[in-house]
């Protein structure tokens, strides 16, 4: 090879000399981006085999120490690091001196050699021969101290799953709780099904949404705010149990707990009630936490929840009363709630006063005296009905619905509840939710005209459940924010 042995000469900036080379071997017709490598195991693989047996290993170079004519590398991926020896008693000495000069710290490396072991017990791979596949013109963040601001870790994401191992983990688990759930209700009989993102109506849940032109046909539209009513038609179609993992948008505030953009998953189940959906979450949630976790327990801020045991119930409405010492049940009129919980003087008169109906009133009071305070693991039940226009009303008391949450530290992580399905009475709760929209609630829903025409044409009884994702990895992981969860988080 008629390169240069200092490709660097004259060159100060790590850059600089990294593209100096990549020129080199250009101009030297060496192809620094290989088409392709013939790969016989993966790294993980290859640490699982025997010792002496041949392999063809590739992956990117995290580390290189040199003793001169012999030197150790490691490579490494998301699922595993190996170490490779490469000596001049093996390889060419023109081409250990190439790899020497010209292969850098990030490059990506394919190694053909044979498995052994150290003196210090290392599983190794002793290269017979490398090749180069792919250059990296700017250099890795420094080894041990990595990307320390966390700014550049979302925004340089590959950089942050190459240096730091926590990210590993969890945006590695991030793939096998979706695998988990998928397997786990498959095998109870839900099938996957797709819904639109883009929808004309802005409904199944109170959020503001996002909304868009289509210029095709010259409509506005929103993203999806939750794919409930879709999955209801599914249902209302033939599907007895359906589910889907959905990208939701809802265009509210961002903190360590909300994202705009966020993935959570929704199933439906015909002839179950609220109850039969609390006994299967329960289960669910305990399998699921034992295959991420190794047992079924959480740990939020060093205290450890047990699911193993039944969890505690409390009544959402009876609490709501003891709260503020009066039944809100009684009330059907925004303003006159208001004027009643302003006069007990506990909260904050000019929060209460943009309030635009029963439900966002009480809702606030919930979160304000209700949630912060459970923090052992609980369903929370029995809510009023004003609330959610969605859920069916409770045969006892219409005033309330047939639903639940499930709450640790404070936290919800999901919500369900036995579905509407009486055409008349849907009407008349998403015309409410209209005339909410008229006057200035911008989380009020529309009525969704295809969804009441598929209600019309009978829908058989059942309870769905929706779950997000990302807030359930902030749990599992102990992470403090919900950025760090998701691949790519949306930034200023």
């Amino acid at each position: 090879m008629a390169l240069p042995e200092n490709p660097s000469i004259n060159l100060t900036k790590e850059t600089d000399i990294r593209l100096n080379k990549i020129n080199l071997l250009k101009e030297n017709n060496i192809n620094p981006y290989a088409d392709k490598y013939e790969v016989t195991h993966t790294l993980p693989q290859a640490r699982e085999a025997k010792m002496g047996e041949h392999v063809q290993i590739a992956g990117r170079m995290t580390f290189r120490r040199t003793f001169g004519k012999f030197m150790f590398i490691q490579l490494s991926d998301i699922f595993a690091k190996i170490q490779v020896s490469l000596s001049v008693n093996e390889i060419d000495l023109e081409k250990y001196k190439f790899f020497k000069t010209y292969v850098d710290i990030g490059d990506y490396v394919g190694i053909e050699g044979e498995l052994y072991t150290t003196q210090t017990g290392e599983i190794t791979v002793k290269a017979l021969s490398y090749e180069l596949l792919a250059k990296a013109m700017l250099p890795l963040p420094e080894k041990f101290h990595g990307l320390t601001d966390i700014e550049a870790r979302y925004r340089q994401r590959n950089l942050d799953l190459i240096m730091n191992d926590e990210s590993k983990k969890v945006l590695l688990g991030r793939s096998r709780l979706i695998s988990f759930i998928r397997s786990y209700l498959e095998k109870n009989d839900f099938i996957e099904v797709e819904t639109p993102i883009l929808q004309g109506a802005v409904c199944g849940a109170s959020a503001k949404p996002f909304l868009t032109k289509h210029n095709a046909l010259d409509k506005m539209c929103n993203l999806r705010i939750a794919p409930e009513v879709y999955l209801k038609q599914v249902v209302s179609g033939g599907f007895p149990r359906v589910f889907e993992v959905a990208k939701c948008f809802r265009n509210e505030g961002m903190d360590a707990s909300h994202l705009q953009e966020f993935t959570q998953v929704e199933w439906y189940a015909s002839y179950w009630n609220f109850e039969d959906n609390i006994r299967f979450f329960t289960q669910f949630i305990k399998d699921l936490t034992t295959y991420m976790l190794g047992k079924p327990v959480i740990v939020i801020n060093g205290k450890e929840f047990a699911l193993e045991k039944e969890f505690k119930r409390v009544d959402y409405t009876k609490t709501i009363n003891e709260v503020l010492g009066f039944n809100v049940l009684d009330y059907d009129n925004a303003d006159e709630l208001k004027k009643k919980v302003i006069s007990l003087k506990m909260f904050d008169e000019d929060e209460i006063q943009a309030l635009k109906t029963c439900g966002a009133v009480i809702d606030y009071i919930y979160k304000r005296k209700i949630r912060p305070e459970i923090i052992e693991p609980t369903i929370l039940f029995n809510y009023p009905a004003s609330l959610v226009p969605l859920a069916r009303p409770n045969d006892a008391d219409t005033r309330t619905i047939e639903m639940f949450q499930f709450l640790i530290n404070g936290e919800e992580l999901c919500k369900a509840y036995s579905e509407l399905v009486d055409p008349i009475i849907q009407r008349h709760t998403l015309e409410e939710q209209a005339k909410a929209k008229a006057m200035g609630d911008e989380e009020a829903m529309d009525v969704d005209e295809d969804f009441l025409l598929a209600m019309e044409h009978g829908m058989p009884p059942m309870s769905g459940l929706g779950m997000g994702i990302d807030r359930l990895l902030v749990m599992l992981y102990q992470q403090p924010s919900i950025r760090d969860v998701v691949l790519f988080p949306i930034m200023k």
